[in-house]
Formats: C-alpha cells, sequence, structure tokens
C-alpha cells in the first residue's frame, strides 16, 4: 500500500509560525526517508493556527531540502487565481524539480469571507466557472488549445520536460465527476466529509474518460490519523487536535494547538463532548496494528490506490512519530 502525507502546516500554542513552517520542511525530509511516496501542503488564507498561505512558496523550499519524494499542493485554491499563472508557477517548480511535482486543485475559500475579498474580486463567480477554470489550466499545462482559442500561442514557461501532474481534491460527487470528466486523478478527502465517500469514488471509476490512452483512473483517499506506541498514547495525543477544532469553531483558536494537558483540563459542554466523538469516528487512531487494519479497510471500502495521512499534534515529535509508527508497520 503507498502512503503519502498531507500537511496543514499547523502552528502549536508554543511555536512561532516560522517554527511551523520548518516542521513541515522536517516532515517532508522524514516522510522521504520511511518510504512516504509524496508530500502535499494545504493553502490557508488567515486562519489561526495555520501557518501555509502560500504552497508554492513552501515547495520551493521543501523540494530544495528533499530529493526524491513527490511534492504538490493540497490545495491550490483554483477560485482565487488566473490559471495561467498557477500553469507557470507549477511549471517551473517541475522544471526545478523534475517528475516530483503535483497540482492538486481545491475551489474552496481557504479561508473567511473578508479574507476572500482581500484574495479575488469574484471569487463566486470563478466558483461557478471551476468547470472551465480546470479546463484552461489542463490545456496550459498541455499546450492543447484548439488554434482559434485565444491563449492558443500563450506558453506558460518554463516548459518542464516532465508536465506536472494534476490532482482534483474533492468531497462531493460533483468533483468526482469533473475529475472523471477531464480524465485526471481524484483526491477524496474523507477526514473532512460525512458524505458517502465510497458511492463518490466509484462514480469518478464509472464516470472517468482519459485524456490519453493508456490513461486510467487514480485515486488518493486522506485520512486523519494519529499513531502511537499504545492506543491510549494515540488517544492522548489526539485530544490536542480535537479540543482545538472545537476552539476553531468558537472563534477561539488564536493560541494555536494546545498541549496534552490544556487539552485534558479544557472544560467540554455535553454538546461539545458528543461532537468530539463524532470527529473521532472520521479519524484513525491507535497502535500501528490498529492503524494498518483500518487503512487496509478504508483503502479497500474506497478502491484508493494510494492513502494520504494528515496528522496534527501539539507536539512536532509525537506528530513525526505518528508517521514513523505507520511507515514501520506498513511500508517497511
Amino acid at each position: 500500500m503507498r502512503l503519502s502525507i498531507l500537511d496543514q502546516s499547523p502552528i502549536s500554542a508554543n511555536q512561532t509560525a516560522k517554527e511551523a513552517l520548518n516542521e513541515s520542511m522536517r516532515l517532508a525530509q522524514t516522510g522521504e526517508a520511511l518510504g512516504y511516496t509524496r508530500y502535499w501542503i494545504a493553502e490557508h488564507h488567515d486562519l489561526p493556527g495555520l501557518a501555509c498561505s502560500a504552497p508554492e512558496v513552501m515547495l520551493s523550499y521543501i523540494g530544495a531540502n528533499t530529493k526524491k519524494i513527490r511534492i504538490g499542493s493540497g490545495a491550490v485554491l483554483l477560485p482565487h487565481y488566473k490559471p495561467y499563472k498557477i500553469a507557470e508557477v507549477f511549471n517551473m517548480l517541475a522544471t526545478l524539480f523534475p517528475n516530483r511535482i503535483d497540482i492538486g486543485i481545491g475551489r474552496a475559500p481557504g479561508g473567511s469571507a473578508e479574507a476572500t475579498n482581500a484574495l479575488s474580486d469574484k471569487f463566486l463567480q470563478n466558483v461557478w466557472r471551476f468547470p472551465s477554470l480546470i479546463n484552461d489550466l489542463l490545456n496550459f499545462l498541455d499546450n492543447t488549445f484548439p488554434e482559434e482559442h485565444e491563449f492558443s500561442k500563450v506558453s506558460a514557461s518554463p516548459q518542464p520536460e516532465i508536465a506536472p501532474v494534476p490532482w482534483l481534491l474533492g468531497t462531493s460527487e460533483k468533483s468526482a465527476l469533473l475529475a472523471a470528466k477531464n480524465g485526471i486523478p481524484y483526491t477524496f478527502g474523507h477526514f473532512m466529509s460525512d458524505n458517502d465517500g465510497s458511492f463518490i469514488v466509484q462514480q469518478y471509476l464509472d464516470h472517468f474518460k482519459p485524456r490519453e490512452q493508456t490513461q486510467k483512473p487514480q485515486i488518493i483517499v486522506t485520512v486523519s490519523a494519529i499513531c502511537a506506541e499504545t492506543t491510549e498514547k494515540a488517544e492522548e495525543i489526539a485530544l490536542s487536535s480535537l479540543i482545538w477544532s472545537i476552539q476553531k469553531d468558537k472563534g477561539d483558536a488564536h493560541q494555536g494547538v494546545p498541549s496534552i494537558q490544556d487539552a485534558k483540563n479544557y472544560k467540554l459542554t455535553i454538546r461539545e463532548s458528543e461532537k468530539i466523538e463524532s470527529m473521532k469516528r472520521n479519524m484513525v487512531i491507535g497502535n500501528p496494528q490498529e492503524l494498518k487494519r483500518k487503512l487496509i479497510e478504508l483503502k479497500n471500502t474506497y478502491k484508493a490506490d494510494e492513502m494520504m495521512i494528515n496528522t496534527i499534534t501539539y507536539s512536532p515529535g509525537d506528530r513525526i512519530q505518528s508517521y514513523r509508527c505507520i511507515a514501520k508497520e506498513i511500508l517497511s
């Protein structure tokens, strides 16, 4: 089973943003050493506790400090930008780091309404135009605009020897069908969805239309997972992330991911306790053997080619150890 990493570059309560970003680079290096297939970093805007607003900047830094692991965005939020600029940026990354670059594409705002307005004047219109934006981006990457198109003579330079690979990220049937229609790989966000994911992924498989004759559908499923030597330890470590989610919902997450002790001391209402139990059902928490069993179950349920793991902890060491435990159990 192939495993990969999705990093949201969380900032813990005792960290600066710079420290969090350096931990992201360390995580990519560790993932490479452990045999993870790819490392993707997310895009967020003005969200307390999340450090990365520009994946393309971090990918340059991470690419220069790693050697072979595939790196990409998870996701670049296309409605904020012109497809041509995204094609230029990722073609440049693919030129610098040959055969290593993925473009994970999303359509969420990635921040508050105010941050969205500060980024772009026509975000909602571009959400409606998302299929067209995807089509333009793919044409810029492949140089496949028809001759009569206004952009047919425009090149997204530099032109890499091996083009970056586009992936569409989503949690809905609409996103799955859009990926299938365009013949590109699909990533389903299990960790952020209450939808029937297996049905959605099956829609992608059933409707896939390859862009090239030899092309086959590809599926990554992203899960939130925390692994430790014992189930009890994993549950304890996971509490920081769970309490932080509660704090974010209340607009009280400005201090970053809380320590395990602060998470234990947090006074939960009955409703918040119920919400935590609900969130845990959408996570994979446990010892290495439990993680392996649950990840294999999810892979089989989704018919996935690869499982991508998102892990948020207070301690960077606990996060590294979680990925290490999973890799030792599955990749060794």
